[in-house]
């Protein structure tokens, strides 16, 4: 899919040569992955907005949307202006953006972290000109103003390491009490966590329940469907969305036997999907969450922050987490798992996360746009 013609390359990051992610990833320029690799080359990048983007925008976000859009205003050098691209929300599972809001704060924590490295302090003032609701809109989701000052967190050293691993967890391996205090000192949000099996059970049924009922709703299973990308070449030309490629795939989508079409209800794929993701759930040794008081844009965006900084957390030790959303979406055919994930979870509050939580394998990093697309000059 072409660019958008409104969003400008950003010069300094297109001599991408061979290189290496975090976890010993080869990517040269032109691979999806090479995002991952091209951040600690932004150092030489004159802007320092632009150095710090191109951490960014590696940061975890619903169905890998990847919805920002950084806006450089001309005449003022340490501003950024966030806003969502109003095209890449999910408007049948994330009917209100909240989980879209989520993603945007996240980028700017990683933001905020990727600034704080080069001496900068980010000012980040949310939604600058109100909250809009029901959905987002064209106005600013954040203003960042930076300013020197910043003190490094020690959260950033894992940045180019994290992933969300969407694979079985090592169920011989508990999760120990020491590291899920590690993980609620990283957030300011309400946290929660379940290591005993009987609630780890409880939790995992109300899960899988969830993620069946958007698999059989319609509407919701298609705006996922449409969103994948099959095979390493469709994952090249539009890298963002659900990426399926690599050995098997391959093959697969060449003979024509892995399209969308065949993972529709019925379809051999659907099945296999279905048999994938409940023998993942079944290998969760633990389960995390986030909550807030309400569910004002703010504090969805806030939940955002603490999101990354729990991921980073997790990376840090040797943890691997998984978001498991399904439950939280507010689409009328989840009214029942949403009402029970917030009796169970939520403290009176808005459950914001959940997560899947373990030691689990090394995965490939997800594929990203590269920086330079996803920046506007102003």
């Amino acid at each position: 899919m072409p660019l958008p013609r409104r969003l400008m390359l950003s010069a300094g990051l297109a001599g991408l040569a061979l290189s290496r992610t975090a976890q010993g990833q080869v990517v040269t320029a032109g691979d999806p992955a090479a995002p991952w690799a091209a951040a600690p080359l932004a150092a030489a990048h004159p802007d320092p907005r632009v150095r710090a983007l191109a951490w960014a925008v590696l940061a975890p976000n619903p169905h890998n949307r990847q919805p920002w859009i950084a806006e450089l205003p001309d005449g003022a050098p340490g501003t950024v202006v966030l806003r969502c691209d109003l095209d890449r929300r999910l408007p049948v599972t994330d009917p209100f953006d909240r989980q879209i809001t989520i993603g945007l704060g996240a980028f700017v924590e990683l933001f905020r972290m990727a600034a704080a490295q080069q001496g900068l302090a980010a000012e980040v003032t949310p939604f600058p000109e109100g909250e809009p609701r029901p959905r987002l809109d064209g106005r600013p989701v954040a203003l960042i103003r930076l300013a020197p000052g910043g003190v490094a967190d020690p959260l950033f050293a894992h940045a180019a390491a994290r992933r969300s691993v969407k694979r079985p967890f090592d169920m011989a391996r508990p999760v120990p009490e020491a590291a899920l205090a590690v993980l609620a000192a990283a957030v300011t949000s309400g946290f929660g966590a379940a290591t005993d099996p009987a609630r780890v059970a409880a939790i995992r049924d109300l899960a899988w329940r969830a993620w069946l009922v958007e698999a059989r709703d319609e509407a919701a299973h298609r705006e996922s469907v449409d969103l994948m990308r099959l095979g390493a070449a469709a994952v090249a030309a539009q890298p963002d969305g659900i990426s399926l490629y690599g050995p098997g795939i391959e093959e697969g989508v060449a003979s024509g036997q892995v399209t969308r079409a065949a993972m529709l209800p019925g379809r051999p794929g659907y099945g296999m999907m279905v048999e994938r993701y409940q023998a993942m759930l079944a290998a969760t040794p633990a389960y995390v969450w986030t909550t807030s008081p309400g569910d004002s844009r703010a504090e969805a965006f806030a939940a955002g922050r603490d999101w990354l900084r729990l991921n980073l957390a997790a990376t840090g030790l040797g943890l691997s987490l998984h978001p498991v959303s399904q439950a939280l979406q507010e689409f009328p055919a989840m009214a029942g798992p949403y009402a029970e994930a917030r009796a169970m979870l939520g403290g009176g509050g808005v459950v914001q996360m959940l997560g899947r939580l373990g030691y689990g394998p090394a995965v490939p990093a997800t594929p990203r746009w590269p920086v330079e697309t996803r920046i506007r000059r102003a």
